[in-house]
């Protein structure tokens, strides 16, 4: 490394003496990953990025990496501590079927807004378009599913580029940005001035204008309400607008829901807290929707899951649609009064200009459903008397156990939505799931992020059989790494999710929904991470403490009825108001 002082004229009465370095590029990306204050990567290294890896040999006092089992895994890693961290996810892969295995996670982590900042290797920049051995167009094939993308060829481009990733990925509406460098980008020596941290890309707006007139309209409608409805959604964490949420809610004293994106926005236990939308959500959210007068929806983006029929979608209702982004704005339900901004400016405006009201009458017809819900839903799953157990009891006991303190980790199908409809969360960002892509797979990976992101707390992942052995290679990232994660497996021998779309939709056709799964525990003894297997009741509780006390990582297989079913549920094709307890 040579170094060299220049003296830089930054405006006509300025002038600075700068140390410039000589540096290769696989180090200045170190470097200016330092200057984000990443502190974890997650990756798995290969022949185009292996320069970059070289260098962070000299780094591993200042960079932790994780190596992961499978480039997929790398991507909900980082998703997991992104979501409760708050900080961007870092992923490194190499060229190729490296790079094309980050598509799934990238999918993922954009349309569940996730900053992610993924950096590949690529073939030196004279084979490109050569067919190089491992050389794939990993731009145009990630351009559908980022927020930007971007090749670099020239070292010096690296400082610029890293920059604008990181600004970009976590302004605004979150999201994942790719970074592609050629290796000879990463091999070559070029100056180093010193990083600078992005705050404005010219043709790039993260934040829309407040417009104070539709602050006004939005006030003047909720005061007017007499049955107003709050539907909030992950905008509100992403924003860390959760104080302001909670202000705004409680002093106008709205019955509120959440999406599954943005459950622990307030405590699930909280007054105004009514339950989950959407086709697995509360009786209660879903039937009054079509019956309140207001309809304010705040960081959500009226995704299919939550509106069922949207020519029979709240017709009767004013809609309020407080939102970052301008283009979720009349995308599935039309607005009254469009809100555009930050929910953490927002909010406080709003809430400025809101009337101090206790919608009593209102927000006792809420709990009349969840009364109704209860004693047809909701008792016989969490607290059955016999047969066998249920998923729905297990969640039940995890509450008790952890108080409503831990992170909750699902994966994708019945145990998803029973641990959203059941889990209790007394902090944000506790929740982490695969939302829009619905991601088999996603749990075990996630977990291992969310756990980096968040050491001083219980992360638990609640995984079905099915998604279970999709990556369930990642217990060797557990393995190696020594990352404290708690995992249970639900298995109902099923596919079950599709098994009940199956059995209600296509006369009990089970096609190919049968799976057979190997000996869990034993797999998991093989990784050198401990475990059990229940499938009587009397085991259960001591089981789930033995895992929560448990030193290390444990994983807990639990028996369950193999052909019980997620309710309530709006199915495919019907409004929210024609939901079904059974």
């Amino acid at each position: 490394m040579q170094q060299k002082d220049v003296l830089l004229t930054t405006s006509p009465e300025e002038t600075a003496t700068v140390a410039v370095q000589q540096l290769k590029g696989q180090e200045i990306v170190l470097k200016c990953l330092i200057e984000e204050n990443v502190d974890t990567i997650f990756g798995y290294p290969g022949g185009a990025i292996m320069p970059i890896y070289d260098a962070l040999f000299d780094y591993e006092d200042k960079l932790q990496h994780v190596l992961v089992r499978h480039e997929q895994g790398a991507t909900h890693a980082a998703q997991g501590y992104a979501r409760t961290s708050g900080k961007v996810g870092v992923v490194f892969a190499t060229s190729g079927p490296g790079a094309t295995n980050l598509i799934t996670g990238l999918a993922d982590a954009q349309i569940d807004s996730t900053p992610m900042v993924a950096i590949t290797g690529q073939v030196f920049a004279h084979l490109l378009g050569t067919d190089a051995f491992q050389e794939t167009d990993v731009i145009n094939i990630t351009t559908p599913v980022t927020k930007w993308n971007y090749q670099i060829t020239d070292a010096s481009e690296i400082e610029e580029v890293m920059a604008k990733a990181f600004y970009i990925a976590r302004t605004g509406r979150p999201g994942p940005v790719l970074i592609d460098i050629t290796k000879n980008a990463q091999l070559q020596l070029t100056d180093y001035y010193g990083y600078k941290k992005c705050d404005h890309i010219r043709s790039y707006r993260p934040k829309p204008i407040v417009r104070k007139e539709y602050i006004e309209q939005a006030a003047e409608l909720i005061n007017k309400a007499e049955k107003p409805f709050v539907l909030f959604g992950q905008g509100v964490l992403l924003g860390n607008a959760e104080a302001e949420f909670k202000a705004f809610v409680e002093k106008a004293g709205i019955p509120s829901a959440w999406t599954i994106m943005g459950a622990g926005a307030i405590p699930t236990d909280h007054e105004l807290n009514v339950g989950m939308l959407g086709m697995h959500g509360n009786y209660g959210p879903n039937v009054l929707t079509n019956e309140c007068d207001v309809l304010i929806a705040i960081g959500m983006r009226f995704d299919d899951r939550v509106t069922g029929r949207l020519d029979k979608y709240a017709k009767q209702a004013k809609v309020i649609h407080l939102d970052i982004d301008p283009a979720e704005i009349d995308k599935n339900v039309k607005t009254t009064v469009p809100v555009w901004g930050d929910c953490k400016e927002t909010l406080p405006l709003l809430t400025e200009l809101v009337e101090k009201k206790a919608h009593k009458a209102w927000l006792q017809r809420f709990r009349d459903y969840e009364k109704e819900e209860i004693a047809e839903c909701i008792e016989k799953e969490i607290n059955p008397k016999e047969g066998e157990m249920t998923m729905g009891e297990v969640i039940n006991l995890l509450n008790q156990l952890t108080n409503g303190d831990a992170v909750i980790v699902t994966d994708v199908g019945q145990h998803q939505m029973v641990a959203c409809r059941y889990a209790k969360f007394n902090h944000t960002r506790s929740n982490i799931t695969s939302g829009g892509l619905g991601t088999m797979g996603f749990a075990l990976p996630a977990a291992i992020g969310a756990k980096f992101g968040a050491q001083d707390r219980t992360v638990v992942a609640i995984i079905g059989d099915g998604g279970f052995q999709m990556t369930l290679q990642e217990l060797g990232t557990i393995m190696q790494s020594g990352v404290n994660v708690k995992i249970v497996i639900l298995n109902n021998q099923f596919l079950g999710m599709v098994r009940q779309w199956q059995e209600l939709f296509h006369d009990r056709r089970y096609s190919f929904v049968n799976i057979t799964s190997p000996d869990f525990v034993a797999l998991a003894k093989s990784y050198y991470i401990d475990g059990q297997k229940v499938s009587e009741r009397a085991q259960l509780n001591s089981a789930l403490e033995t895992m929560l006390s448990h030193k290390g990582s444990y994983l807990l297989e639990v028996m369950v009825t193999k052909e019980n079913n997620v309710f309530p549920m709006v199915p495919q094709g019907c409004s929210v108001s024609e939901i079904r307890l059974k």
